[in-house]
């Protein structure tokens, strides 16, 4: 089950694409998107992160950062972000423990050995604002989530 709003967001750290470890505590005084999708390499996953990529001066007016997290590793993180053209937007590996923080977040498919596909916002005080979890091959409405931001 997805994490109540109103609570403290779990603390991570995980490594992206490029080997830069992201660390959720560090980011107080900012929003966060944590967008977590299932798998690399895939359809509906690489839209995800497009539009995230498309959005990233929008999340910056929005004094946001919006991510990507999924189980793949950054090697394979690398190589899919590379092949999409996405530079600004980091893509996390929570590969090990496999699907750690996912879990954390209420968000891992034990069965499948993947996330959920998810948004979840955390507020500038390091709070769970948002979360809505999507059928795995819907595209999320990155519409529905800057407006909830420019909203907060």
């Amino acid at each position: 089950m997805p994490l109540q709003l109103g609570t403290d967001a779990p603390d991570f750290a995980l490594k992206d694409q490029n080997e830069r470890v992201f660390h959720a505590a560090e980011c107080k005084g900012k929003r966060v998107l944590l967008s977590f999708h299932p798998l690399a390499w895939t359809k509906v996953c690489a839209d995800q992160m497009k539009s995230l990529e498309d959005n990233q001066d929008k999340f910056a007016e929005l004094n946001t950062i919006a991510v990507g997290i999924n189980v793949d590793s950054h090697f394979s993180k690398k190589a899919w972000a590379d092949s999409l053209g996405i530079t600004r937007t980091r893509l996390l590996a929570d590969f090990w423990p496999h699907g750690g923080v996912a879990s954390q977040y209420g968000l891992f498919i034990e069965k499948a050995g993947i996330s959920n596909r998810a948004n979840v916002i955390v507020d500038e005080n390091g709070d769970v604002v948002f979360v809505r979890v999507y059928d795995i091959p819907q595209l999320p409405d990155i519409s529905e989530i800057l407006k909830f931001i420019e909203n907060m």
